[in-house]
């Protein structure tokens, strides 16, 4: 091949694998709805089976849902009938992965996990295979033509089934609706780690101070506090509204009679405020757009009513750069 042609190979390559996919995002259907539900209720392990290139994406995935949603691990096929059939109890959910689903070293598998009452997720491209007569959901991938010579080189099936079982491991984590948490836990360092800190992790005390304070008081513990902010609350304790540095140089420039006026009259009546699971780097995104230096936090539903704390950008951009 000379070398202006290996750029046609490249995009030629691609544009089948661009096919592939959308192929792929037209055949989602309902049994992907059922496969998210029995991984996320599943109350013991999911297991990722594959064979060859297969059991790759397998492992893959499997590492990927053990980090962000569920417990799982894969084992190949080969080694299943070697012992490892074993480790599969009748609460397990099963998937296994094969472009054909024919392949010998399943048939076995398949077989134990009918006798045993297993859960079996079938992910195939061929809607004759054993396999995909077998599970008790069944998922067919298109079928898809292959790059290389002859387009016969395992290269565009492993797109779709890698990406298939990528959208179902992220749609797990959105059914079971765990946010962040578990990614948190699996990935203590890194840079992943500082993309991961919310709102709460970074969040400092918030300066409280009454709406009805005079702000001869309401400066001295503005000056006092060195956060440049004071959260103003009701005669309930109930957020009520915000002064920044800024408030006090307009309204300085308003009235006369600064000192004698209270917190209610000059402070910002709804301030900005974002639940403590908030992503920091989207928090910092929001201050920037917004062009201002500091977000109320506050928890669940309650932004209008209880703050808990303060995020100040430049703590964001200690920890997330």
């Amino acid at each position: 091949m000379k070398k202006d042609k290996f750029k046609k190979s490249a995009h030629n390559t691609i544009d089948l694998q661009i096919s592939a996919l959308q192929k792929l995002k037209r055949s989602i259907g309902n049994s992907f709805n059922q496969a998210v539900k029995t991984i996320g209720d599943c109350k013991s392990k999911t297991i990722f089976i594959g064979v060859g290139k297969s059991q790759k994406i397998a492992s893959l995935v499997s590492s990927s849902l053990s980090s962000c949603a569920a417990e799982s691990y894969s084992l190949t096929a080969e080694d299943c009938v070697h012992g490892d059939l074993g480790s599969i109890s009748p609460k397990d959910c099963v998937i296994i992965i094969s472009n054909s689903g024919t392949t010998s070293e399943i048939k076995p598998v398949i077989s134990f996990c009918k006798k045993l009452g297993v859960t079996l997720i079938g992910i195939t491209s061929k809607k004759n295979s054993d396999l995909y007569k077998s599970a008790n959901i069944k998922i067919l991938l298109p079928e898809v033509k292959e790059g290389g010579v002859g387009g016969v080189v395992p290269s565009t099936s492993l797109v779709t089934q890698t990406s298939f079982n990528t959208a179902l491991v992220l749609s797990v984590m959105n059914y079971k609706n765990q946010g962040v948490t578990k990614l948190k836990k699996t990935h203590p360092a890194g840079s992943l780690s500082k993309k991961l800190l919310t709102a709460e992790d970074l969040k400092v005390p918030a300066p409280f101070i009454s709406e009805s304070c005079i702000m001869k008081k309401a400066l001295k513990i503005l000056s006092k506090k060195k956060l440049g902010l004071l959260v103003a609350r009701n005669n309930k304790k109930l957020t009520s509204g915000l002064i920044v540095d800024g408030d006090v140089k307009r309204a300085s420039q308003k009235y006369k009679n600064l000192h004698d006026l209270k917190v209610k009259d000059i402070m910002t009546k709804k301030p900005l405020s974002v639940d403590r699971d908030k992503l920091a780097v989207n928090c910092l995104n929001l201050m920037n757009k917004k062009r201002i230096t500091s977000l109320l936090v506050h928890k669940n539903n309650k932004k209008k009513t209880t703050t808990i704390g303060v995020l100040h950008i430049h703590k964001v951009l200690e920890n997330i750069q």
